[in-house]
Order: C-alpha cells, then structure tokens, then sequence
C-alpha cells in the first residue's frame, strides 16, 4: 500500500478487476486506501462509490461478489490489476463483464466457462447430459475415460493427424474438467502447480 500513487488520483486509483480463473477483465471500479484495506482483510473485492461517495462491497445486494485471489500494481503505481473469482455474473446487467459483447469467448478464458457449465451439469444432474452421466457412473469411469482419450490423443500423434490430435485432445481436456470438478478441484489448482515450477515466470 505504501508504493501506490493515492495523491495522482485524489485519493482514487482505478481497479481492474480479472478473472482468477478465465482471465477475463471482468469490470473498472475505483477503490482508496480504506476500500483496498477492507479488500484485503475481507477477501472480498470492496470500491469506492465516487457517486455515492461510501464505500460498496461488490455483490453486497445482489449476492455476485468477487472474491479475491491477487493484486497487483503497475509500473507507474497509480493501477491496481485485482484478480477474482466471481460468484454469478459481474456486470449489472447480468453479464460475465461489463464488456462482455455476447461474442464467443475463446482460449483460456472459456476454460472459466466450461468449468461454470460442468459444475451446473453436476449440481443439476439433468437426465439428457453426458456429464451428469458420466458423473453418476462414478470416479472410476471418469478415470477410464480419461485414460482412452490420453491413448487416442497419442495414436493421432503417432499418425501425424493434426485434426484429430485437435479434437482428441479437446476431449482429453473435457474429461479432465469434469473429474477435477467431481474432485473438488478447480482447472486454477492445475495452473498453480504449473506456475509453481517456474517461478521465474
């Protein structure tokens, strides 16, 4: 707290806030040095209302909070990059973001998403979904399933097929998300153990 630039702003730097998960920027808030230390003590991303000139914890109304994972500064001193997890949409008309376009999300950021709709498969069990059958056949099943694709994904490779190590890999990584999620575990606990072994990065 102590190398941010407070006097640039009046007392405001602005916040962006990303996806822990998807890496999405999610919403722009403002925050001071009272909004930031509640941030941190709560775990709960907190702003400061320049309209309403109070403090407003994000979700605090409406239950879509976002809960925090990291922060960090930027070279001039004078920006935070907060990352989060939210719980629901973040954006008030209940979008992902505040600068979502309704186009379709690619790359890592629909990861994040993917994982948001195994997780309502789950929790729903609907009977026309291949991933609530699949959560039912149990642990061992995900296993084996996990175990045929790694093979096809191999044997594509070994053909020299590059549009089927495409498709079999995405269904290696499918199958993945979905015992990661039967386990409890987030795709983001795989990302910190990767991280974890290059530290440089």
């Amino acid at each position: 707290m102590e190398k941010i630039d407070w006097a640039k702003g009046d007392g405001l730097v602005p916040a962006v806030v990303q996806g822990a998960v998807t890496g999405r920027v999610l919403m722009l808030g403002y925050m001071n040095s009272e909004s930031l230390a509640k941030t941190v003590a709560t775990g709960l991303v907190t702003f400061y209302s320049r309209s309403r000139q109070c403090l407003w914890t994000k979700g605090e109304e409406s239950g879509h909070t976002l809960t925090l994972h990291g922060i960090q500064l930027d070279c001039d001193h004078d920006t935070l990059l907060i990352f989060a997890s939210p719980a629901g949409p973040t954006c008030h008309l209940d979008k992902t973001s505040c600068f979502d376009d309704d186009r379709e999300q690619a790359g890592f950021g629909f990861i994040g998403q993917l994982e948001d709709i195994i997780e309502c498969r789950l929790e729903d069990q609907p009977e026309r979904s291949y991933t609530a059958d699949l959560a039912r056949a149990g642990v061992r099943r995900m296993a084996q399933k996990i175990g045929e694709e790694g093979v096809e994904v191999a044997l594509a490779a070994a053909a020299g097929n590059r549009a089927e190590i495409v498709e079999e890999s995405a269904d290696l990584l499918f199958h993945l998300l979905v015992l990661l999620k039967q386990q409890g575990l987030k795709f983001q606990d795989v990302v910190k153990a990767l991280r974890s072994r290059h530290p440089a990065s």
